[in-house]
């Protein structure tokens, strides 16, 4: 019966869905990653900002991100994702069109964290989005789909934001970038849907199709008492802090890089735009191979393994090779960062088939959370680094550390149910 039910799950779904999901985050990742690109194109000498400073505000975005995502994904598995990023939109697109308007470190540094609050909740209530919609042999496969609105949107902002800047100054940059949240937020609720249950474009029996699929799933799941459980849980620590090193690594990559690359090149900002650009096209055929052998395979664990395996290398072959060796080095850094980004989507797609859907929404956005604290830690120290010590040698080594130990951790955790599953269940996705 089960097999049946999945064989008839509507393919409109991934038509409809990933690219609302797609473009949404994408918006959001252009607000947080542009910071980097006014960094390097004067914001700091414009507005008197010491390195120190400029590495504190840079990374107060994800303190005011770390705030809001428990609260942010319970309040979309319970109540409505809709509404919830309907408003994030609109705030966070007026909070980056106002950072190209500011005049003092003061309100620039309540901006950054305002955008930070206003961005928090669209990743949990997107990955719990996704698992209203898709089964565990698919999950892998539609979380990719989302993040590949990290590098594709840092691709092309890396390249397109070299020109505004040059064209209009930071403070331009700044402003046109934040106007489309705005206006996709209409679009957004237009035509978005919380559950199969609320989507008109499907008939009776494919929602009942799609609802008693992921039903089944849960048949396999140890129960969960309460949230408080879910965070006591071990399984879910383990991936907590993987995140939180792993995200040390990404993010203090994603916002210095372009200074990074500034620096030790002597490159003009449109140049530094393409050469940022490099490592988000090499992780777009990445993240897609992954995710497909990752729902093919169930290797979820494994996939993550490996990558962040790489990027740690890379990190630490490219600091050995220093500035003298800049072009091997910018190879290595391509490398890196098309690595970080390949595991997202299976390691997020093991989350939903370890808890059952009472806490998943909670748990998730736990685990987020502690990404958001790496992120705030990993941009913050980087920035504060490379002004310290005018090298990003310095940086590379902490990046490249904070992988290493993303990587232990992995090893030593257990990617799976927190039971066996049931013949049945085991029958729907064979």
């Amino acid at each position: 019966m089960n097999q049946n039910i999945a064989g008839i799950l509507p393919a409109s779904r991934w038509g409809k869905l990933i690219p609302i999901a797609f473009i949404t985050y994408s918006l959001a990742y252009l607000d947080r990653a542009n910071y980097g690109f006014g960094a390097a194109a004067g914001l700091a000498e414009d507005l008197n900002i010491t390195p120190a400073i400029s590495a504190l505000l840079g990374a107060l975005f994800f303190l005011g991100y770390f705030c809001f995502q428990v609260p942010g994904g319970i309040y979309a598995e319970k109540h409505s994702a809709k509404k919830l990023i309907f408003w994030s939109l609109i705030l966070w697109g007026a909070l980056a069109t106002a950072t190209g308007m500011v005049h003092s470190v003061a309100l620039l540094a309540v901006i950054r964290f305002l955008l930070g609050v206003a961005e928090s909740v669209v990743m949990p209530a997107m990955l719990i989005f996704l698992s209203h919609w898709f089964t565990r042999a698919e999950r892998s496969k539609a979380n990719t789909f989302l993040f590949l609105g990290n590098p594709i949107t840092v691709l092309w902002m890396s390249i397109l934001s070299g020109y505004l800047v040059n064209a209009f100054g930071w403070r331009g940059m700044f402003i046109i970038e934040g106007v489309p949240a705005i206006l996709w937020a209409f679009i957004w609720w237009k035509i978005y849907a919380d559950r199969p249950r609320d989507a008109k474009w499907l008939s009776e029996a494919e929602k009942r199709a799609v609802e008693n699929a992921l039903a089944a799933e849960q048949q396999s799941i140890k129960p969960v008492k309460n949230y408080r459980e879910a965070f006591r849980s071990p399984k879910v620590l383990a991936l907590a802090f993987i995140h939180f090193f792993w995200n040390i690594g990404m993010y203090g990559f994603i916002m210095w890089l372009p200074s990074m690359l500034k620096s030790a090149s002597g490159m003009g900002i449109v140049a530094t735009g393409w050469l940022s650009a490099a490592p988000y096209l090499l992780a777009v055929p990445l993240m897609l191979t992954a995710s497909w052998f990752s729902d093919k395979y169930q290797q979820r664990k494994n996939i993550v393994l490996l990558f962040l395996g790489l990027g740690a290398v890379c990190f630490i072959a490219s600091f050995t090779l220093g500035a003298t060796h800049f072009w091997l080095s910018w190879v290595l850094l391509v490398i890196a960062g098309g690595a970080m980004y390949t595991p997202y989507g299976p390691f997020f797609a093991a989350i939903p088939e370890m808890l059952p859907r009472n806490v998943v929404a909670g748990a998730m956005s736990f685990v987020v959370c502690f990404g958001a604290l790496g992120s705030f830690v990993g941009a913050w120290i980087v920035g504060y680094l490379n002004g310290l010590t005018g090298s990003p040698a310095a940086s590379y080594v902490f990046m490249g550390g904070s992988l290493v130990v993303a990587v232990l951790l992995t090893t030593l955790t257990t990617f799976s149910s927190l039971s066996t599953p049931t013949a049945q269940t085991r029958s729907a996705h064979s």
